[in-house]
């Protein structure tokens, strides 16, 4: 069935052509097809388009048929072109001249875009708080163990002294950063397009106001057009956010890793969170972190695949936007699935408390030694050839110590504020 179908049979190809995979990726969507429909059907009853009775009738059906999703009865066979005509297909079954009554004044095109919006809507929601748990997880670690010293590098080379308070609290306070995106997408996305029709508007008394409110989106898209225009600025905007996200995460599975090698042997991991090689016995392997970075690598291509598919489009409706869902759909559920691993195994990381034993790490606090003459009153520029002159000679003492007091620093990380930084973007 297809809602455009005016009798005359569609070529295989063509069919094949043009719908792809899009029924597997509209099971995705079902649920928020139903919602939309129930929303919009209520709302056709409050300007009496339908009869009470009918908008009854529609809503139970239609609250049937989200039961079945739910459930995970729900499917759209090969007869139908996607989730909309097999909806209103099943109320046309069960309710006859009543179910055709279900798409006057919408279009499959506004339909659609309420469904995404919907949909992105809840997903960036449920990432949302899935970072704010990897946040508390940081902080918390930062806080076990602020006290103990690592290297930190510039270029890869020996450079300052951090420490694992600072490392973890500053992946912490970077996911803020992320959480931002992530508001400014959803505020994008929290804008209903139903009633926009096919990007025109309706000549029937409708009321969009009535389904923003039912639908619980903060306001209206006004404009039909540019309602329309959403589809495609909706899913970028909601790709550069993960792309926000999966950078912080790819980043921290990047140092995971080097920090696990035997090079640095900075943390280790229990033997259950690695794996082993087929020839070689010694081995655990970080195959985790190494998979997140590869998922989140490959997210963060995402909002430049989508912006090359829509960069070119005008204004109004073009079937290019289908694709949009390709890339989109799967990416939610890996980034999902990267936050819960990343949580689910940070965890479980102990720390080498015994890491600046090792001499190769003197030199991390030539800086310190260096402040303290200036603080003597050498000026900083004889104070730093002295202490060069040190390095070079080999008489150079570290302190093996540091006493950092300004905001951020080793030993005054700000974990308070960061976390009610975090607090007021929720």
């Amino acid at each position: 069935m297809k809602l455009w179908e005016k009798g005359i049979p569609t070529d295989i190809k063509t069919d094949l052509f043009t719908v792809g995979n899009d029924r597997e990726l509209d099971l995705v969507l079902a649920e928020y097809d139903v919602i939309g429909s129930i929303a919009h059907a209520k709302m056709l009853g409050s300007t009496d388009l339908l009869t009470t009775t009918e908008v009854q009738d529609l809503v139970m059906a239609l609250e049937d048929i989200l039961v079945d999703i739910k459930k995970g009865d729900f499917i759209i066979e090969p007869d139908f072109e996607d989730v909309h005509s097999k909806v209103e297909y099943l109320l046309i079954e069960k309710l006859g001249d009543t179910g055709k009554k279900i798409h006057t004044a919408r279009s499959r095109n506004d339909q659609v875009l309420v469904d995404v919006h919907l949909f992105l809507k809840k997903e960036l929601t449920t990432i949302k708080q899935q970072v704010k748990e990897l946040f508390e997880l940081l902080i918390t670690m930062a806080q076990q163990h602020k006290n103990v010293l690592l290297p930190g590098y510039t270029h890869l080379q020996v450079a300052m002294p951090s420490s694992f308070g600072m490392w973890f609290s500053a992946y912490a306070e970077s996911l803020i950063d992320d959480v931002i995106m992530l508001n400014a997408a959803l505020a994008v996305i929290d804008q209903n397009p139903l009633g926009s029709a096919a990007g025109y508007g309706s000549s029937f008394p409708i009321d969009r106001s009535f389904t923003t409110k039912e639908l619980g989106f903060t306001t209206l898209k006004y404009n039909s057009v540019a309602a329309q225009m959403s589809r495609g600025k909706t899913e970028k905007t909601a790709a550069f956010a993960m792309a926000s996200v999966a950078g912080t995460l790819s980043k921290l599975a990047m140092d995971i890793c080097l920090y696990l090698s035997q090079n640095f042997n900075f943390i280790t991991l229990p033997q259950h969170l690695t794996t082993g090689s087929s020839i070689m016995p010694h081995k655990k392997n970080p195959d985790i972190f190494e998979l997140i970075r590869g998922k989140c690598n490959k997210i963060q291509a995402l909002p430049y695949e989508l912006t090359l598919i829509t960069n070119n489009l005008p204004s109004g409706y073009h079937r290019d936007l289908q694709l949009l869902k390709e890339g989109l759909f799967p990416a939610l559920q890996t980034l999902k699935s990267c936050l819960e691993m990343a949580v689910f195994t940070i965890k479980e990381i102990k720390v080498n408390h015994n890491i600046l034993d090792d001499k190769k790490y003197d030199y991390l606090f030539t800086v310190d030694a260096l402040n303290e003459l200036v603080t003597s009153g050498i000026p900083f520029r004889d104070a730093y050839k002295i202490v060069g002159e040190q390095v070079d000679n080999g008489t150079f003492i570290s302190p093996k110590a540091t006493q950092h007091t300004h905001e951020g620093s080793i030993n005054n990380l700000c974990l308070e504020e960061i976390t009610a930084k975090m607090e007021q973007l929720f």
